[in-house]
């Protein structure tokens, strides 16, 4: 029965996979407005019925686990559109962060959740995307787009702030790419200017 239960789950029909993505979004939209909200309150912002919820996710946990894989897949599916490994480093570093902010920005209830790994899938993808990012990194310092004795992994931190700042002025209603390239622009040019620099 054990190995019954961890069977692969057979794909969704086309009309039922977009009830899913229905509850799934409505889900975020409330969610992120009030983490408390009830399955029913969830199934209004569907437009579907309460029952209908509980046919696709059995309790309140299941939806929220199936949130935060939904949301982990955007993610990488955001990360791999960029072509972090064949685009130019310049261009691979702008086009993730910028497809990486619509995706926090679209989902950052779900994004946010996963922060704390207790969701298997979420970990493993996020674990890859750090991976990927470090590659992009290493491509843009031997590019000569990130200086030669920059500590990259301190880098890749700021990188990481810079876009969890950018992500919540994204979520306020900002512009993913007016955003993205202010990130892409702190991170590469800093904030200080000549005198600052001769200063020092």
């Amino acid at each position: 029965m054990t190995g019954q239960k961890q069977q692969t789950k057979r794909p969704l029909r086309a009309d039922s996979e977009r009830t899913v993505r229905t509850i799934l979004e409505a889900a975020e939209q409330v969610l992120a407005a009030n983490p408390a909200a009830s399955m029913e309150q969830i199934a209004r912002a569907a437009g579907v019925a309460r029952t209908t919820v509980h046919r696709r996710f059995a309790t309140r946990d299941a939806l929220l686990d199936e949130l935060t894989g939904w949301a982990a897949r955007q993610f990488a599916e955001a990360v791999d559109t960029a072509r972090p490994d064949a685009a130019p480093p310049l261009v691979a570093l702008y086009q993730v962060t910028a497809n990486v902010l619509r995706v926090k920005t679209d989902w950052s209830f779900a994004m946010n959740r996963t922060a704390d790994d207790t969701h298997p899938e979420a970990a493993r993808i996020h674990a890859e995307v750090r991976s990927t990012c470090a590659r992009v990194f290493r491509r843009a310092q031997e590019a000569g787009v990130l200086r030669p004795d920059i500590d990259l992994d301190w880098t890749r931190r700021v990188y990481y702030a810079l876009i969890h700042e950018a992500a919540k002025e994204g979520a306020g209603g900002g512009d993913t790419d007016v955003l993205a390239t202010r990130v892409v622009d702190t991170l590469l040019r800093g904030t200080g200017g000549p005198a600052g620099l001769a200063g020092a």
